[in-house]
């Protein structure tokens, strides 16, 4: 069949955009190479979101818990019951190739060569599962990762975390209360603004007290087995002893589906995109979410993000109208 809306990623920008569709009875289909709010489910097990809980409910569906702010299993559940709820058309575990213009509209290609058309398709992939990179050597060694799940496998080891934001912040608290030996190198002169601000006090405490050590306006120039070799802003040369080593500096849109579907894109990888209607150079072709932000990542969140489907709904179905008319 031909679908109203194809919509690539299940995350809760994905699921907003198909519950619009749903509700002004547009057939869908949402593709996620993953399950659904596969992003959250590889955050750390631990990890309390930055936003209220408000904030981040999709379909106006509440999100009933006691506290104000959600944990990554609360969030899991919640989105879940959401698709569950709207009865939404998902197909997961199926992770998309390309997108081309079709006679009848947008075919979708996928990796296990299912084919999909759709009369418009919606891209809302987020960001993240590309890290940035160091791009420096030694980054690909087998003790350096980008991703942080629970601090058992570091404990009574000594974990270098490069980065001044979020992540690098809780992951540094979580770390040293596991019986981990912490040292945070921040390019920066102080963590980023955009921390969570409940938990820097905390982190500068420790720091105070030498219980975690920081070394800041310290960029990393190359890492080995056991050493991460760094520079200061004055030139000056230094380097850092670990066992493992975690590179926490943030995400960046993946331009590979992008580049297959022909859409243009920034230096700052930002996809171009009517800021009204998120219909890229491509027609019926659009993107949502924090897919759109590039390198920007500190400018979309799901609190915003879960706002475009409904722009882009009422875009689908004003060219409709007009067909129809």
């Amino acid at each position: 069949m031909t679908y109203d809306v194809i919509i690539i990623g299940a995350g809760p920008c994905g699921l907003s955009v198909g519950i619009e569709a749903q509700s002004n009875q547009l057939s869908h289909l949402i593709l996620d190479k993953g399950t659904v709010a596969e992003s959250i489910r590889q955050y750390p097990l631990q990890m309390k979101f930055f936003s209220t809980r408000e904030n981040i409910e999709i379909g106006n569906i509440p999100f009933a818990i006691r506290e104000p702010k959600a944990s990554r299993e609360e969030a899991l559940t919640y989105y879940r019951k959401v698709a569950e709820h709207y009865q939404l058309n998902l197909e997961l575990q199926t992770e998309v190739e390309s997108v081309a213009q079709f006679s009848d509209g947008l075919k979708v290609q996928t990796k296990c060569g299912k084919n999909y058309i759709g009369k418009n398709v919606v891209i809302a992939t987020g960001y993240f599962d590309n890290p940035r990179k160091l791009n420096i050597p030694g980054e690909e060694l087998p003790h350096v990762e980008n991703k942080y799940r629970e601090p058992y496998k570091y404990a009574f080891s000594r974990v270098i975390i490069i980065g001044g934001g979020n992540s690098a912040v809780e992951t540094a608290l979580d770390l040293h209360r596991n019986g981990a030996d912490v040292t945070l190198l921040v390019k920066e002169n102080d963590f980023k603004p955009t921390a969570k601000y409940w938990l820097v006090p905390d982190l500068n405490n420790r720091i105070k007290e030498g219980k975690i050590k920081a070394s800041f306006n310290t960029t990393a120039t190359e890492i080995e087995k056991n050493l991460v070799h760094t520079k200061d802003a004055a030139g000056q040369n230094t380097s850092f002893e670990c066992d493992y080593v975690l590179t926490l500096i943030g995400h960046t849109t993946d331009t590979k589906l992008l580049k297959s579907c022909q859409i243009k894109y920034s230096e700052d990888l930002i996809p171009a995109y009517d800021a009204n209607t998120f219909e890229t150079n491509i027609p019926n072709l659009y993107v949502s979410g924090t897919v759109i932000c590039g390198t920007q990542t500190e400018k979309v969140f799901i609190e915003n993000g879960r706002l475009h489907g409904k722009a882009i709904i009422n875009n689908i179905l004003n060219k409709q109208a007009i067909l129809e008319a």
